[in-house]
């Protein structure tokens, strides 16, 4: 069965040439929404998603009517495709995971997307690095200040008060005060 998807991002805006469109592709069913493809949550599609039987096709007008960048269309054909349906495009002819030349397309994108996803993972932990290494600390700024864990360590080591009785002295959890004390 052939279900379509017709988007469009405003109130203001007209689904009526994606609706023919998809008429003209023979879609049995039709899911529409007015709703920005920025926006995660797209109630229509998800509807369209969980409807979807093994052998069904999605059929789009064009692809930025489905997906607002190639990570999510990547994540709704894996969903497409764990449904056991397929997708395909009237505008992009080469989007099309029905045909063995589509499935390697979005294939490829996929790698693509997975290489890119690296890529961003390489600077980002390399760019903490280099940050640890001028000295900039991540996390939550400490509980304790330096003066703090001192007083503390002089009060268990010459005084022999409890840690427990010290952290409510200091207002942090005991746990907070071992961490200072081991640190």
């Amino acid at each position: 069965m052939n279900i379509g998807y017709a988007r469009v991002s405003t109130q203001g805006q007209d689904l009526t040439q994606q609706r023919s469109a998809l008429t003209e592709a023979a879609c049995n069913r039709v899911f529409e929404e007015k709703v920005s493809g920025a926006r995660k949550d797209r109630p229509e599609l998800g509807r369209m998603l969980d409807h979807l039987r093994p052998g069904d096709v999605i059929v789009v007008t064009r692809l930025d009517r489905l997906a607002r960048s190639t990570s999510d269309l990547l994540g709704i054909t894996e969903r497409i495709k764990d449904a056991g349906a397929g997708l395909r495009s009237l505008a992009e002819p080469w989007a099309d995971t029905t045909s063995p030349a589509g499935k390697m397309i979005l294939t490829v994108f996929a790698g693509i997307a997975d290489f890119e996803r690296s890529l961003i993972l390489e600077r980002t932990s390399s760019g903490r690095a280099a940050a640890k290494a001028r000295g900039v600390r991540f996390g939550p700024p400490s509980s304790l200040t330096l003066e703090q864990i001192a007083h503390a360590r002089e009060l268990i080591e010459r005084e022999g008060k409890p840690v427990a009785a010290i952290a409510r002295l200091l207002g942090v959890h005991r746990a907070t005060l071992y961490r200072a004390l081991a640190a």
